[in-house]
Protein backbone atom coordinates (compact mmCIF):
# COMPACT_ATOMS: atom_id res chain seq x y z
CA UNK A 1 0.00 0.00 0.00
CA UNK A 2 1.42 3.59 -0.80
CA UNK A 3 1.73 6.05 1.46
CA UNK A 4 -0.60 8.78 1.18
CA UNK A 5 -0.78 12.14 2.71
CA UNK A 6 -3.96 14.76 2.75
CA UNK A 7 -2.74 18.30 2.20
CA UNK A 8 -5.45 21.18 2.52
CA UNK A 9 -5.67 24.54 2.98
CA UNK A 10 -8.91 25.89 4.69
CA UNK A 11 -10.04 29.70 4.63
CA UNK A 12 -13.10 29.07 6.60
CA UNK A 13 -13.03 25.26 8.08
CA UNK A 14 -14.93 24.05 5.44
CA UNK A 15 -12.14 22.55 3.36
CA UNK A 16 -10.55 21.03 6.69
CA UNK A 17 -13.82 19.32 7.78
CA UNK A 18 -13.32 17.91 4.42
CA UNK A 19 -9.69 16.81 4.51
CA UNK A 20 -10.06 15.47 8.20
CA UNK A 21 -13.35 12.56 6.74
CA UNK A 22 -10.63 11.93 3.73
CA UNK A 23 -7.66 11.23 6.06
CA UNK A 24 -9.96 8.60 7.75
CA UNK A 25 -11.11 7.22 4.26
CA UNK A 26 -8.01 7.02 2.78
CA UNK A 27 -5.68 5.87 5.60
CA UNK A 28 -3.52 8.74 5.45
CA UNK A 29 -1.24 11.57 6.74
CA UNK A 30 -2.58 15.00 7.34
CA UNK A 31 -1.33 18.33 6.68
CA UNK A 32 -2.66 22.06 6.70
CA UNK A 33 -1.14 24.25 4.58
CA UNK A 34 -1.35 28.14 6.45
CA UNK A 35 -0.44 31.46 5.21
CA UNK A 36 2.47 33.03 7.55
CA UNK A 37 0.00 35.30 8.43
CA UNK A 38 -3.26 34.34 8.65
CA UNK A 39 -6.51 35.12 6.70
CA UNK A 40 -9.13 37.87 8.62
CA UNK A 41 -12.87 37.92 7.59
CA UNK A 42 -11.87 41.13 5.97
CA UNK A 43 -8.90 39.74 4.22
CA UNK A 44 -11.52 37.23 2.74
CA UNK A 45 -13.95 39.58 1.50
CA UNK A 46 -13.73 38.62 -2.58
CA UNK A 47 -16.68 41.71 -2.83
CA UNK A 48 -13.94 44.34 -1.77
CA UNK A 49 -11.76 44.49 -4.83
CA UNK A 50 -9.09 45.75 -2.88
CA UNK A 51 -9.27 42.78 0.24
CA UNK A 52 -6.35 40.38 0.44
CA UNK A 53 -7.99 37.75 -1.50
CA UNK A 54 -8.54 39.66 -4.39
CA UNK A 55 -5.25 41.17 -4.22
CA UNK A 56 -3.79 37.69 -4.19
CA UNK A 57 -6.52 36.20 -7.24
CA UNK A 58 -5.82 38.99 -9.56
CA UNK A 59 -1.85 38.73 -9.41
CA UNK A 60 -1.42 35.40 -10.40
CA UNK A 61 2.44 36.06 -9.95
CA UNK A 62 1.95 36.57 -6.58
CA UNK A 63 2.79 33.36 -3.56
CA UNK A 64 1.76 34.19 -0.20
CA UNK A 65 4.09 32.77 2.10
CA UNK A 66 3.88 29.98 4.21
CA UNK A 67 3.56 29.24 7.77
CA UNK A 68 6.21 26.60 7.52
CA UNK A 69 8.03 24.11 5.07
CA UNK A 70 6.99 21.01 7.14
CA UNK A 71 4.75 19.48 4.61
CA UNK A 72 6.44 15.20 5.07
CA UNK A 73 5.61 14.73 1.17
CA UNK A 74 9.25 13.25 0.80
CA UNK A 75 7.64 9.63 2.16
CA UNK A 76 4.17 9.81 0.38
CA UNK A 77 3.43 8.74 -2.63
CA UNK A 78 -0.16 9.86 -3.20
CA UNK A 79 -0.66 13.41 -1.82
CA UNK A 80 -4.44 14.55 -1.63
CA UNK A 81 -4.38 18.66 -2.31
CA UNK A 82 -7.81 20.07 -0.82
CA UNK A 83 -8.69 23.86 -1.44
CA UNK A 84 -11.68 26.39 -1.85
CA UNK A 85 -12.10 27.61 -5.00
CA UNK A 86 -11.64 31.33 -5.02
CA UNK A 87 -12.53 32.88 -8.57
CA UNK A 88 -13.02 29.96 -10.43
CA UNK A 89 -9.36 27.93 -9.57
CA UNK A 90 -6.95 27.30 -6.48
CA UNK A 91 -6.15 30.24 -4.41
CA UNK A 92 -2.25 31.65 -4.88
CA UNK A 93 -0.75 30.04 -1.54
CA UNK A 94 -1.37 26.41 -3.55
CA UNK A 95 1.00 27.45 -5.99
CA UNK A 96 2.97 28.35 -3.17
CA UNK A 97 2.83 24.68 -1.69
CA UNK A 98 3.03 23.19 -4.83
CA UNK A 99 6.61 25.26 -5.72
CA UNK A 100 7.96 24.34 -2.53
CA UNK A 101 8.07 20.99 -2.27
CA UNK A 102 9.53 18.47 -5.09
CA UNK A 103 6.77 16.06 -6.22
CA UNK A 104 8.28 14.30 -8.80
CA UNK A 105 7.10 10.70 -9.44
CA UNK A 106 4.07 11.76 -6.90
CA UNK A 107 0.38 11.38 -7.65
CA UNK A 108 -1.74 14.51 -6.87
CA UNK A 109 -5.13 14.38 -6.79
CA UNK A 110 -6.89 17.32 -6.08
CA UNK A 111 -10.34 18.24 -4.29
CA UNK A 112 -11.98 21.12 -3.35
CA UNK A 113 -14.82 22.77 -1.64
CA UNK A 114 -17.16 25.24 -3.60
CA UNK A 115 -20.03 27.39 -3.06
CA UNK A 116 -20.80 26.97 -7.30
CA UNK A 117 -17.78 26.74 -9.36
CA UNK A 118 -16.15 23.57 -10.59
CA UNK A 119 -12.59 22.01 -9.89
CA UNK A 120 -11.40 21.46 -13.65
CA UNK A 121 -9.61 24.87 -14.12
CA UNK A 122 -7.64 24.28 -10.81
CA UNK A 123 -5.89 20.86 -12.25
CA UNK A 124 -5.32 23.51 -15.74
CA UNK A 125 -3.93 26.11 -13.79
CA UNK A 126 -1.48 23.81 -10.96
CA UNK A 127 0.12 21.63 -13.90
CA UNK A 128 2.95 23.84 -14.63
CA UNK A 129 3.76 24.07 -10.76
CA UNK A 130 3.90 19.92 -10.10
CA UNK A 131 6.17 19.49 -13.41
CA UNK A 132 7.46 15.60 -13.05
CA UNK A 133 4.28 14.32 -10.88
CA UNK A 134 0.84 12.82 -12.15
CA UNK A 135 -2.14 15.51 -11.63
CA UNK A 136 -5.47 14.05 -10.92
CA UNK A 137 -8.48 16.63 -11.15
CA UNK A 138 -10.03 14.92 -8.37
CA UNK A 139 -13.44 15.70 -7.23
CA UNK A 140 -15.58 18.33 -5.06
CA UNK A 141 -16.17 17.39 -1.45
CA UNK A 142 -19.56 19.35 -0.84
CA UNK A 143 -21.99 18.40 1.57
CA UNK A 144 -20.29 16.54 3.99
CA UNK A 145 -19.67 13.21 2.19
CA UNK A 146 -19.35 10.24 4.26
CA UNK A 147 -16.09 8.50 5.31
CA UNK A 148 -17.58 5.47 3.27
CA UNK A 149 -18.34 7.55 0.05
CA UNK A 150 -15.02 9.07 0.31
CA UNK A 151 -13.05 5.44 0.97
CA UNK A 152 -15.03 3.99 -2.37
CA UNK A 153 -13.87 7.20 -4.53
CA UNK A 154 -10.22 6.30 -3.05
CA UNK A 155 -10.69 3.02 -3.93
CA UNK A 156 -11.62 4.09 -7.40
CA UNK A 157 -8.45 6.00 -8.12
Amino acid sequence: MSKRLVAFFSASGVTAQAAKTLVEAAGAGLYEIRPQTPYTSEDLNWRDKDSRCSREMNDRSFRPPLADRDAPVADCDTIFLGFPIWWSTAPTIILTFLESYDFSGKTIVLFATSGGSGLDRSAVDLKDSVKGAALQAGRLLNGKPSKEELAAWVDSL
